[in-house]
């Protein structure tokens, strides 16, 4: 009888733990209540295990159910995969490269492998888009772009899968002429609350509710990285920014590095190629990934 047992089965087992119900699980899955029920009651009669407990208003998972769940988000994740593979397979080279990237990834590195890349596919269009926090992942969960390479949102939605592929040291600076530039010392925390701090702003409700590494209650909010630079060596606030774009400045000393109260002296950035599971990057963006990984 396991033998039986399907990935449909599978999924209607994970939507009923999830969202808690039968009939929740049905709106998810476009089905009837009844289908959920009389899916979930075959399974389980098939594998010879109470997978939920009915007697109560809501059903809930029993002991053997919470530990056959996990297995079965791997079963049917596998699945996934080994049909996105076939998929891709079957499609061959893709006809367009479609890449979204933060805006905090090195661009030195990025224009090498694009530079690579025209060379090694000449008849594929690549397509390029630099953005920041939310609006790195919209595209890539939209099939907008099949590629993404995400740090400045600290995490990734479940659907995506994530390669690594380097840390971008950051630093925290400001101009010569600020206010806590003249310290001198290791800054507080509480004192940073008095001063302007200069942030990326999110296009998208991604990090609706949430700041990264947000320190103070004044903050002037920017749309890309280019204005923040310029904000920052003209002394407009403080702000953390990637070494690669401001080491020059930092040379010059037309920007200062200002050293935060129980901050690490090596802040990193880690960056993650995305992608959606049901859809991996074929040949061309295969090639992509791993250029990146060895500018690495």
């Amino acid at each position: 009888m396991l033998d039986g047992v399907s990935t449909d089965q599978l999924r209607t087992f994970i939507a009923a733990a999830d969202e808690g119900s039968f009939s929740a699980a049905g709106r998810k899955l476009r089905r009837a209540q009844s289908v959920i029920s009389q899916t979930l009651a075959t399974l389980e009669a098939q594998i010879g295990v109470r997978l939920f407990d009915r007697t109560r208003r809501y059903p809930e998972l029993t002991e053997e159910g919470k530990r056959l769940l996990s297995e079965a988000r791997l079963v049917v994740r596998s699945m996934d995969s080994f049909k996105a593979k076939a998929r891709t397979i079957a499609e061959g080279l893709e006809p367009e490269l479609s890449v979204v990237v933060d805006v905090m990834y090195p661009m030195s590195s990025l224009t090498l492998a694009v530079g690579a890349f025209r060379e090694s596919f000449p008849d594929t269009p690549l397509r390029l888009y630099v953005e920041a926090l939310g609006a790195v992942v919209k595209p890539v969960l939209e099939g907008v772009c099949r590629l993404g390479i995400i740090g400045s949102m600290q995490s990734v939605p479940d659907v995506l899968e994530a390669e690594k592929l380097l840390d971008v040291p950051m630093v925290t600076v400001t101009s010569p002429t600020y206010p806590l530039a003249l310290l001198k010392r290791v800054v507080q925390v509480r004192e940073l609350q008095q001063h302007v701090q200069l942030v990326l702003t999110d296009r998208t409700n991604f990090t609706e509710g949430s700041d990264f590494s947000v320190f103070s209650p004044m903050t002037w909010r920017l749309a890309d990285l280019g204005a923040k630079h310029a904000f920052l060596r003209e002394g407009f606030g403080w702000g953390h920014m990637p070494l690669a774009t401001v080491e020059a400045d930092l040379k010059s000393g037309d920007l200062v590095q200002i050293h935060l109260e129980n901050s690490p002296s090596d802040m990193l950035m880690p960056m993650f190629a995305t992608y959606l599971r049901a859809s991996p990057p074929g040949p061309a963006g295969r090639w992509f990934l791993d250029r990146l990984k060895q500018r690495a």
